[in-house]
């Protein structure tokens, strides 16, 4: 006897993790409004009652998959860096891994488009924040004091966020392959200096901020 398609009897087909890694794809694809249960079930291969065996609502599995991005974009990426003793081999590490996955930064596009949205603004601005809290430590390590390690991430990461947004909408003048390490190897030198000690504050003339340059080195 087959189970009740939308039933609670319904027996399941496929892990929730399994729906909420459905769910990010469809909504890098197409926002979070190409999120809805039917056509999910379509591309996964099951009836709607695989979903309801896991998730009550929508929105639960959205809550799922927002985990399931947050734990990606924060945890992982730290996990896959390492306890590199480092800080400059750290932060380039960070900073190779952020902006190496074209589907990843299309995926944090996509979301941070619907953040009017109250849940998904919660899980935006925690991973955002926790980004740059982890850049923050980073340049602190470096020398830096706490004024000028946040200028500096809030640098790094604005650069980032700036890189997501020319692949998006407009590719073409994103490089690939070789010209896209010699772009990447362009920013890590400008945005990670070896240690506070290699950047040389000048104060403007007539005006009373200080603007942080680098000074030239033979590192890369």
């Amino acid at each position: 006897m087959k189970a009740a398609a939308n039933g609670s009897d319904a027996k399941p087909n496929l892990t929730a993790e399994d729906w909420a890694r459905a769910a990010l794809e469809v909504m890098a694809a197409g926002g979070l409004d190409a999120v809805a249960v039917e056509p999910l079930a379509r591309r996964l291969g099951v009836t709607k009652g695989s979903f309801y065996w896991h998730f009550p609502n929508r929105e639960a599995l959205l809550r799922a998959a927002l985990e399931r991005w947050e734990r990606r974009e924060t945890e992982e990426v730290l996990a896959r860096v390492g306890d590199e003793p480092d800080p400059y081999a750290r932060i380039v590490k960070v900073f190779k891994e952020a902006n190496a996955g074209y589907r990843s930064g299309r995926l944090y596009l996509a979301i941070a488009a619907a953040e009017d949205n109250p849940l998904v603004r919660e899980f935006v601005q925690r991973v955002s924040e926790r980004r740059m809290q982890y850049l923050v430590q980073c340049y602190e390590a470096l020398g830096f004091d706490a004024t000028r390690a946040q200028h500096w991430a809030r640098f790094a990461y604005a650069t980032f966020m700036g890189n997501l947004q020319i692949r998006r909408d407009t590719p073409d003048l994103m490089p690939g392959g070789a010209p896209f390490n010699e772009y990447l190897k362009l920013m890590i030198k400008t945005l990670i200096p070896r240690s506070a000690a290699d950047v040389t504050p000048v104060v403007e003339e007539n005006h009373p901020h200080v603007v942080p340059l680098r000074r030239a080195t033979d590192g890369t």
